[in-house]
């Protein structure tokens, strides 16, 4: 029997959902179908403190969501830009430390919207933490990097890319080279220069078109294909 590669996936904190009398821990829907439609096993896990380095070494790949803005201190910015939302110091602990954690084993990871600011974070990058204009409700096209690891798994060097951010990458880690840009100029997409394992950040939501969109469900079947190397 062939097992489905488990795909970490850290949870959202939530103060309601539907049908639940209690603050909730949530992962988007989309998110989960996407990998599961790849052929993993979606693993949302609870962002207990302190992190726990074993718990990854179950898993065979990770996938960094989009949530709340990064607190500012993470990436050495003193003031607190007042559109700054949903910032949640043991959600930011967590992700910083899931993150780093995989960056140091190998551990196939997609790191979509916060999740690649939180990989540039660890890595000693910094963010804008306000755009103007931002990208919030925007589908916009992106511009690939040719023989990128992206260029590869899009199959194409143009890409339609759906966003809902306010920051964006300001100074990128030194450890990342950018493979997307948007027309004004966002990073858009990363890949680490010297990987040691499969690794993706894109700045867009891919599960929101991944449905209909053969080349952004690429990016999921892309991280289960390299996860599925590890099982």
């Amino acid at each position: 029997m062939t097992h489905r590669p488990l795909i970490a996936l850290p949870a959202r904190f939530s103060t309601s959902a539907s049908a639940l009398r209690y603050q909730a821990e949530v992962a988007a829907r989309a998110l989960v179908e996407a990998v599961y439609r790849a052929g993993g096993e979606p693993f949302v896990m609870h962002p207990a403190a302190p992190f726990d380095p074993s718990r990854l070494d179950r898993c065979d790949g990770l996938l960094l969501p989009g949530g709340g803005d990064l607190h500012p201190r993470h990436y050495g910015d003193a003031t607190e830009h007042e559109t700054l939302y949903d910032v949640d110091d043991a959600q930011d602990d967590f992700d910083l430390a899931v993150a780093a954690r995989a960056l140091e084993t190998g551990l196939p990871t997609l790191a979509v919207c916060r999740g690649f600011q939180v990989v540039n974070a660890v890595l000693g990058g910094t963010l804008d933490q306000h755009m103007d204009p931002d990208h919030r409700h925007k589908v916009h096209p992106v511009d690939v990097v040719p023989g990128t690891l992206l260029a590869k798994v899009l199959e194409t060097d143009r890409a339609t890319a759906s966003c809902y951010h306010h920051q964006s990458v300001a100074t990128l880690a030194t450890a990342l080279v950018p493979t997307a840009r948007a027309a004004d100029g966002t990073i858009e997409a990363a890949e680490l220069a010297a990987p040691r394992g499969w690794f993706l950040a894109v700045q867009w939501h891919p599960e929101d078109t991944a449905a209909s969109d053969p080349s952004q469900q690429a990016l999921f079947t892309a991280l289960v294909q390299a996860s599925a190397t590890r099982t």
